[in-house]
Order: C-alpha cells, then structure tokens, then sequence
C-alpha cells in the first residue's frame, strides 16, 4: 500500500489503539471508507485515528465496537479508551488483554500476589484502595480498575472457555492483603477454582530456590491459530512479545517451571491447610 504508515502498538496507548482498529478493520477487508460509513465520520478521520494522529473518542469508540461486534467485551475499544483516559496499569497491558480475550490456553506465572484473574472481589478492590492511599490513582481509577478485572473474568466464562494453567509462587498464599477473612474467602476461591475442568492452579514452593524459572510475573497466550503470544512486566513498563524466537524459549521455561512446582492435588492441600 502506497503511503503505509506503519504504528509500533508498543510506543503508545494511543498507537496500540490505532494499530489494533487497522488491523481488525483489514481482517474483514474493509477499506478506511467502509468503517467510516459504520461508525459515522470520513475515511479521513478513521486514517487520523490507525495511524496515531487523532486520539480516538469515546463516542468512536463505541460506535466501533457496534460496527466490529465487540461492544460489550473485554476486548472493546470503549475498554480501551477508558484504559487510556483513566490510566492503565502498564503500556502494552490494553493489547495483551485483546488477546487474552481470544485465547484458547491461558498460562499464567505470579509472584506476590493472587493473580488477577483469580481475585475475589474484595481482595481486588483491597489492592486498589492501597494504591488509592498511596496517591498512584484516584477513586474512581481503583472502581473502573476493580469492574475491568471483573469483565476480564466473566469473559472466561463461555461455552467454550479456555484452558487457563496458573503457577503461583507460594509467596502468593502468604502475602497478607486486607484481613484474615478477605484472605480467608480469596483461599477459599482458590480451592474452588482449582475443581473446574478448565483449571490448573500449581503452587511453586519456596523450596524450588534457584531453580524458579522466572522472577518476574508472565502471561502467556495460546490463541485458536496455535501461536503464542508473551506478555511481561516490569515495574516500570508493560511488553507484549509476539516473535517465537523470544517466546519459544519462554514456554519453555514455563513447562520447567511446571515440572518443579506441587501437582494440583498438593497444591490445592496447601492452600486449604492455610
């Protein structure tokens, strides 16, 4: 295409937005015109939007998800926007849940904390106020954080949910959020998620020493195609890894790490001892 001007999605919330329409709206073979006929604007103003130079809206936005068939999901552009307005956790965290959305195998490492899509909502919304207290974000950022984790996990509710396999570091079971019957219940929902079909959760105890694969949280992605995408984070910065020579070598690590942590059995003894 003459005059492609080609987004890194991972610069920008705003390029991953633009970057991600693009690439929906060629998926279906539509041109800029035909989208802009759906969604009430120019051809003109849907290029501005793909290709970084306009930020999108929030009436766009939900005009797009009406006309790509994802209003209403995790995967939405009305999600996305708010992400952006609001603040996401990290850049690079808007694309991975697009995929994690899709997926068909969910594979998940966390230290510290429960992971995301395993929190009670009380244990959510007590990590929330904590960033609230500190001043990191506002109330009404923990309210639209603690509702998207919620959507995130409804949406793995479906009639064909994906395979999710959690390795938790045991320093997850330990770490104290709220009181004892918030981390009672967040155990409890634990145990109860373990006894579904589509679970494995796997405690990784601290015994395992160097020989922990990872010292960083890790997402990894299964999607209907077979290819893996990768999603990790530092402190600073979210990355969403698509290249199979880096995330080969990461699913790798991932079923390493699986062979030396407690079968789900032990696992799930461990945490109904605590």
């Amino acid at each position: 295409m003459v005059n492609r001007k080609e987004l890194n999605p991972d610069s920008s919330p705003q390029a991953a937005f633009g970057a991600r329409l693009r690439r929906l709206r060629e998926e279906r073979g539509w041109i800029q015109d035909h989208l802009a006929g759906l969604v009430g604007c120019t051809g003109r103003h849907v290029s501005a939007i793909e290709t970084g130079r306009k930020p999108p809206t929030l009436p766009f936005s939900r005009r797009a998800d009406v006309a790509l068939g994802l209003a209403g999901s995790p995967a939405s552009f009305e999600r996305e926007w708010r992400e952006m307005r609001h603040g996401s956790p990290l850049e690079g965290f808007p694309e991975y849940v697009g995929y994690e959305g899709r997926a068909v195998e969910i594979r998940l490492f966390e230290i510290g904390l429960v992971p995301g899509l395993l929190q009670t909502p009380e244990y959510a919304r007590t990590l929330a106020d904590g960033d609230v207290r500190r001043g990191a974000i506002t109330p009404e950022q923990a309210e639209e954080r603690v509702s998207f984790l919620m959507e995130r996990q409804a949406a793995l509710v479906r009639p064909r949910p994906p395979m999710v396999l959690v390795v938790m570091d045991e320093s997850c079971l330990h770490q104290a959020v709220g009181g004892p019957e918030i981390m009672k219940a967040q155990l409890q929902g634990l145990v109860e998620v373990a006894s579904l079909p589509n679970w494995i959760i796997q405690v990784a105890p601290f015994g395992i020493g160097a020989r922990r694969a990872f010292n960083l949280p890790v997402n990894l992605l299964t999607l209907a195609d077979r290819s893996v995408v990768a999603y990790a984070e530092s402190q600073a910065q979210g990355h969403v890894e698509r290249e199979m020579s880096s995330v080969v070598p990461m699913l790798t690590a991932y079923h390493q790490l699986q062979g030396e942590s407690l079968s789900q059995a032990a696992s799930v003894a461990k945490i109904s001892q605590l």
